[in-house]
């Protein structure tokens, strides 16, 4: 049952105009993620950096102390005003990416990095909370999808706009471009009222006393769906953001392309696609569930399927077959990285609409935080290091081939994601069982032992 109480409804226009705010910020935030991907090679060149390194500034370095501080900003958005924590956030990672343009040296660049993070640790947390107190449950899987599009919108202009920054003018300039919009989304969200925490559950959840820190950590744990759900973000997200990272060099080593135009096509082609993909994936699992629940994993597990696939050709895809495209060669297996960007981005919507209905809304930030801090652990700090890794260690052998054998293996962490979808669909069905087999025994209980 939702509540019916208009008061605590926010207008449409407002629910909308936000959501439209949390987006920029998250896209504004993304773009400085992603934005290391065209940066790889300037700053190896500059730094003499290796692959390893460059795996290390651009994934792990950023992912542990952002692992360290996302609880904690999980924590304070579950407690405070939402809206003054996303400001901080933004006005920190503002400054600190500014620090990323200026670094003297390998070291400082690293260390500026690592600052990045703990800006960013209560973006996702405290914008998924949010959202859930936004839209009702049966309009919430495409709302988050509109939220989530941020990392593909960022692709394509991390790799289009700001790879042609990075290649006129320099990549110190391109973390100084990308810096100064946060500050100015900081100062409208200080303007914007929060929506009230818990709008549209049941009025018991609403009223639960406060845990501690640890005390909800351990019954998030205890909840063996969400504990099998998080794990399943963060595999997913493990392979793809390596591959996110990488991709524009793969293009150059592989298929011969210059910098701007891998960043063009890894960003419109793979983004773009996967804009599509998950706003799809977000507004048909709203309509499904509401015939059957089983729709919110299995639409994730078809995306995967399709992703693999996909991914598999787009990387052993010959690199001399191209086509015409607007007077331009382009290789023949974008159509695949096209299809793998549209597939691959269907678990999001589903699985971060399933976390906001699996727990109560004074934890909802806290196990979003969870999910992000496993992600960026695994998506952002292990991945794109160990494709790195694996590619130097393959070189050897390989040559400029390295990364794309590197990346194929980097796919397995996807099948491993559908195994623990599979895992949160036999928890629920066993969750289930027994809360049947338990109101069945209250009720024998209740009538004194005769089936009424």
């Amino acid at each position: 049952m939702l509540t019916n109480n208009p008061a605590v409804h926010t207008p449409v226009w407002r629910r909308h105009g936000l959501l439209l705010l949390l987006a920029l910020l998250y896209t504004n935030t993304f773009i400085g993620r992603q934005i290391m991907a065209v940066m790889i090679e300037p700053i190896k060149q500059e730094f003499d950096a290796s692959d390893t390194a460059m795996g290390l500034v651009s994934g792990l370095a950023f992912a542990g102390v952002y692992a360290f501080f996302g609880l904690g900003a999980g924590r304070l958005a579950d407690r405070m005003k939402r809206t003054h924590v996303l400001a901080a956030s933004a006005l920190i990672w503002s400054a600190t990416t500014l620090l990323c343009g200026f670094a003297t040296g390998f070291v400082v660049l690293v260390m500026a990095r690592m600052l990045v993070a703990i800006g960013e640790s209560a973006v996702t947390p405290s914008s998924i909370s949010m959202i859930a107190d936004l839209y009702p449950a049966n309009r919430r899987a495409f709302a988050i999808s509109c939220f989530s599009t941020a990392p593909t919108l960022a692709v394509i202009i991390a790799m289009s706009l700001g790879a042609w920054v990075v290649e006129h003018y320099g990549w110190r300039t391109g973390f100084i471009v990308v810096a100064i919009p946060t500050s100015l989304i900081a100062a409208v969200i200080l303007m914007v009222k929060e929506p009230v925490r818990g709008t549209w559950d049941h009025p018991q959840e609403t009223q639960q006393a406060s845990l501690s820190l640890v005390d909800t950590l351990k019954s998030l744990w205890h909840l063996r769906p969400y504990r099998y759900l998080i794990f399943a973000a963060g595999l997913s997200t493990l392979g793809a953001n390596a591959y996110g990272m990488w991709n524009a060099t793969f293009l150059v080593r592989s298929h011969g392309l210059d910098l701007q135009q891998a960043g063009i096509l890894a960003g419109f082609v793979g983004g773009g696609t996967a804009a599509l993909g998950m706003l799809f994936s977000g507004w048909m699992t709203d309509r499904l569930i509401s015939a059957h629940p089983r729709w919110q994993l299995l639409i994730p597990q078809f995306g995967h399927g399709m992703g693999i696939i996909a991914m598999t050709t787009y990387l052993l895809w010959p690199a001399d077959s191209t086509m015409l495209l607007f007077g331009h060669q382009v290789p023949t297996a974008m159509i695949w990285c096209a299809l793998n960007g549209f597939f691959a981005v269907w678990w999001v919507g589903p699985c971060f609409s399933m976390i906001t209905r699996l727990v109560s809304p004074d934890s909802r930030a806290v196990a979003m935080a969870c999910q992000t801090v496993l992600v960026t652990l695994l998506g952002v700090g292990v991945g794109p290091l160990a494709v790195g890794a694996l590619s130097d260690l393959m070189a050897p052998m390989l040559g400029e081939e390295s990364l794309r054998y590197s990346l194929l293996i980097g796919g397995v962490s996807t099948a491993l994601a559908m195994l623990c979808l599979n895992a949160v669909a036999r928890a629920q069905r066993q969750t289930q069982s027994l809360t049947e087999c338990a109101s069945q025994d209250c009720e024998l209980k209740r009538t004194g032992g005769h089936i009424v």
